[in-house]
């Protein structure tokens, strides 16, 4: 480690890591630093028994912008994986997102006129104008498909009911009156083959990098380091949380490694009903086979956030989106820091949209 550095990253992370890259390119020196003990943030992926465990959930890259995939493929080779979860609801198992095999499930239907009727019927009482998550989802989909497919696993995954939640978060919802059972539909979809530590590690090649160490710890010190910092944690952790702390859901991992080849036959299943307390499994092995005589599971529990836990999801209601405005109007007074990324920004970010973030805000900063 150098005494002084152009630019200094905390949070080695997607955005993090295209920022280095970009920057390094063009000729600036860079320390990126991190609290954890490795690199690639949430899309850390660990080899574990012949398997790539994604040990912060599961991260499909997925995106319809060829500037991304270009970037993404400079870094690793991608597989073809396609994400086709599976719904249970009481044991019985329904394809996602909603297409015709859902409908032949739920109704026993086999064209798209008997499913688009049935739909009809079951929504032609909802408000016009819904004022919650419950009326919005049934206004789209019906009642079935809210009771059996989004209920359970919604109210779990925000830990509040769908009539309390706003109805923005549902505003658009996949129904297909095809076979079609490809998730996210997108150009370009798959899995880095190696894992996403690997690709980011590429990112970062030539950069100075510090882990297990936490800016807050010694922030004069760090501060001193670099001309320019480029900070990707919470904006309110940066102001000492003055004005409040920003809200998240956040989720707790229960893994477990079997004894097995093949525990559920998919990479990814959702428990939709409320008794089951997961809101999914994720069978590891099925992003990358790499033919492991074992497998890897990890179930996952929706929690509330509270200062000192993982933040993951932004609960971006009215009462956050304003306390952040507050911090952005800090954060635009700060000389000679960039935020950005997921918390610094808090806003959700799709793995492509974190790229295309950083490369439109290095290219300002160049």
């Amino acid at each position: 480690m150098k005494d002084h550095y152009d630019y200094l990253i905390v949070g080695a992370g997607l955005y993090g890591a295209v920022m280095a890259r970009e920057l390094m390119d063009a000729g600036h020196s860079v320390l990126v630093m991190d609290k954890r003990p490795h690199i690639a943030g949430n899309v850390f992926t660990r080899l574990d028994h012949d398997i790539h465990v994604h040990q912060y959930g599961a991260h499909i890259f997925h995106t319809n912008s060829d500037a991304a995939w270009n970037y993404v493929n400079r870094f690793a080779r991608f597989n073809r994986f396609t994400n086709s979860p599976v719904a249970n609801y009481h044991g019985k198992l329904y394809s996602l997102p909603f297409n015709m095999y859902t409908y032949n499930q739920l109704w026993g239907v086999t064209t798209p006129a008997e499913a688009q009727k049935i739909i009809d019927e079951q929504r032609a009482d909802a408000p016009k104008e819904p004022k919650n998550l419950e009326e919005q989802a049934i206004s789209l989909v019906g009642k079935d498909i809210y009771e059996i497919l989004i209920k359970g696993y919604t109210q779990k995954q925000w830990g509040r009911p769908c009539s309390e939640l706003p109805a923005f978060i549902i505003r658009r919802l996949p129904v297909r009156m095809t076979f079609d059972n490809n998730y996210f539909n997108a150009m370009h979809q798959g899995i880095p083959m190696g894992g996403y530590t690997q690709m980011v590690a590429n990112m970062l090649e030539g950069a100075d990098i510090v882990l297990e160490e936490d800016f807050f710890d010694d922030r004069q010190k760090w501060a001193s380091k670099a001309d320019q910092i480029i900070y990707t944690g919470p904006i309110d952790a940066w102001f000492d949380y003055k004005l409040g702390n920003l809200e998240y859901r956040t989720v707790r991992f229960e893994e477990e490694l079997l004894d097995q080849e093949n525990f559920q036959g998919n990479a990814a299943v959702n428990y939709t009903d409320s008794e089951t307390p997961w809101t999914r499994i994720i069978e590891h092995k099925w992003f990358e086979d790499l033919h492991s005589n074992k497998t890897i599971i990890s179930r996952e529990y929706s929690d509330e956030w509270k200062p000192g836990m993982e933040p993951y999801y932004p609960l971006n209601d009215d009462r956050n989106n304003d306390l952040y405005k507050q911090y952005k109007a800090l954060a635009d007074q700060e000389e000679n820091v960039i935020f950005g990324g997921r918390l610094g920004e808090y806003k959700y970010y799709d793995m492509d949209q974190v790229i295309l973030a950083a490369l439109k805000k290095v290219k300002e900063i160049l």
